[in-house]
């Protein structure tokens, strides 16, 4: 999936995955977050987290994402809140993304694992960032229970991208962290998530039926649909997994 294709399928959320307002509002409960804290959040989208917990908490942050788009979106929510003053948004690739080290109190990757191939791989590029006694906030999906071989296909991705929930924690002790807490979603949030751009998409398809990606958004649409109506609510399972380097 392209980054415009992001871009568009995503245009009228705010949370760039299946966490709710309320889960992300338990979410920086559950992180003991106080005044100056320092956050660096990978793949940031729109920001919302860090602008939230700005606002809520007084912490303050760099956001990093390749989208010029979303990184709009997040200065534009920044100011809404009042709180540009203590956040930075950066134009950059997150996976080479280049800071002081060990600078951060909270070191933040949600739902972009990608950016270091995987879950360790992602993990091992947050920790050179992350204080000693700082926390990581990891998002993945991973496998309620074994699926069909077919899903695989459906969803165009590798046998072992995902494990169980069991198997995530190990590959996160593996990558040298213990798994603290986790905020996890369900099939309401899932829905609201995923099932939300279908009509975001479709709008779109109507307005710009001569669009050169309008084919590939279609195709994109119908898949989008088949994978969470026929797998995804039944097999798939995302959360939010808190860390602190071992």
């Amino acid at each position: 999936m392209s980054l415009r294709f992001h871009e568009i399928a995503e245009g009228r959320h705010r949370i760039l995955n299946p966490l709710t307002d309320d889960k992300l509002d338990l979410l920086g409960e559950i992180c003991r977050i106080a005044p100056g804290t320092r956050q660096l959040d990978l793949a940031c989208g729109k920001g919302e987290l860090l602008s939230r917990w700005a606002a809520d908490y007084g912490a303050q942050g760099v956001g990093v994402d390749i989208s010029q788009v979303f990184l709009s979106a997040a200065r534009a929510r920044a100011q809404e809140l009042r709180v540009a003053d203590r956040l930075a948004f950066v134009e950059a690739d997150a996976a080479t993304y280049e800071a002081t080290p060990e600078s951060f109190d909270i070191v933040s990757c949600i739902g972009a694992t990608w950016i270091g191939g995987g879950l360790k791989g992602t993990l091992s590029l947050m920790r050179r960032h992350l204080r000693q006694d700082g926390i990581a906030l990891v998002g993945e999906c991973y496998w309620i229970s074994p699926p069909p071989p077919e899903a695989y296909e459906t969803y165009g991705m590798e046998k072992d991208l995902f494990t169980s929930l069991a198997g995530t924690n190990e590959r996160i002790e593996e990558a040298g962290f213990e798994l603290l807490e986790m905020v996890l979603a369900d099939p309401d949030s899932w829905d609201r998530y995923v099932a939300s751009q279908w009509w975001t998409i479709s709008d779109w398809l109507r307005d710009n039926p001569a669009d050169p990606d309008a084919p590939g958004m279609r195709d994109f649409l119908t898949q989008a649909r088949r994978s969470h109506l026929e797998y995804g609510r039944d097999y798939l399972g995302w959360g939010v997994f808190v860390l602190r380097p071992q």
